[in-house]
């Protein structure tokens, strides 16, 4: 069937509380607006208030409601308008939902899903723009999924609930308007696996979220080149999938990690560094990175598409590395 990645979305929210009367969704604005971005639109009227919860707007508030939530028994998803806006209830997530396994000595789970909008590209400024999802990735206790195909987007969500621990999921902003096909009978996808996306022999595009979009793009323009380029989609930020960024390196033997959020301490230096610990001697060239540049989002279109990944900055670091040259960005 031909859908978006929003109905993909609200499909797995839907199918979630079909099936599991716990689950309910809360945030701002979830209930008669529809979500900021229209993702809960139709779902007040079909499961009620009780289920369907807006919020005041305090981040720290309702996400520790969640989190009390799912230590009573519940199944909560807790939507944040945008990570920016995460960094209010950053105590929430990271001094208790990440640590309460460990600090109570295995007594006590926090099954939450925490649902984030992420990433810039819609001319929305420094304080709504940022990709902090390598930021969430450092912290033990959390699971970090970034859906970046609509099958992910149906399907990770479920999954995701039956964690016993934290889940967050990162959905990129650009990608709501996202369309394609999806099986009717898509359903619940396993979280623990990278993906390759395309496969290649040449050099291995590294990313998630929009970044595999973009590589997806970018391995097309290449193939025009004749270069064969592989995409890793990692589905997964935390646990990362070690063994396949190490397998794509093996085949291809040059790797361009691809990463919105900021160069440095990133989760792209992470990446590089774990290549060069389970594959330095199958690269025929250093790893290369394709980073947002190191300023706060800019306003103006022209600015903010300078400060975040193209397909051509992909490219040429690809090219680059063909070359022999430095494809470092």
């Amino acid at each position: 069937m031909k859908t978006t990645y929003r109905e993909a979305v609200r499909e797995a929210i839907r199918e979630a509380m079909d099936r599991d009367d716990r689950v309910f969704l809360m945030d701002e604005d979830v209930g008669h607006y529809g979500g900021c971005y229209a993702v809960s639109k139709g779902l007040l009227e079909e499961f009620g208030p009780e289920r369907i919860r807006d919020t005041p707007l305090s981040e720290s508030g309702f996400v520790g409601a969640g989190i009390g939530a799912a230590l009573g028994g519940m199944r909560p998803i807790v939507e944040v308008m945008t990570v920016n806006f995460s960094l209010l209830a950053l105590d929430q997530i990271v001094n208790n939902a990440a640590t309460l396994l460990h600090m109570s000595g295995g007594a006590f789970n926090v099954p939450v899903v925490i649902r984030m909008a992420t990433g810039g590209g819609r001319q929305v400024a420094a304080q709504h723009s940022r990709s902090l999802d390598g930021w969430y990735a450092h912290i033990p206790g959390l699971r970090i999924l970034t859906p970046a195909t609509l099958e992910d987007a149906r399907g990770m969500l479920w999954t995701a609930l039956e964690d016993p621990d934290p889940v967050i999921l990162f959905e990129h902003v650009l990608l709501y308007n996202m369309e394609g096909e999806l099986a009717d009978d898509a359903g619940p996808v396993p979280i623990d696996r990278a993906a390759v996306r395309r496969e290649g022999s040449d050099v291995s595009l590294i990313t998630f979220g929009i970044g595999v979009v973009k590589a997806l793009q970018a391995a097309e323009g290449l193939a025009e080149e004749g270069i064969s380029a592989e995409v890793l989609d990692l589905r997964t930020l935390r646990p990362l999938d070690d063994d396949a960024i190490v397998e794509t390196v093996r085949r291809t033997h040059r790797a361009v990690v691809v990463d919105e959020g900021w160069r440095s301490g990133g989760i792209s230096a992470e990446i590089s560094a774990r290549i060069t610990e389970g594959a330095f001697y199958e690269l025929d060239a250093p790893v290369a990175r394709v980073c947002g540049v190191e300023v706060p989002t800019p306003y103006p279109e022209h600015l903010e598409r300078a400060a975040l990944p193209q397909v051509e900055d992909i490219l040429e670091a690809a090219r680059a590395l063909i070359s022999g040259k430095d494809g470092t960005l």
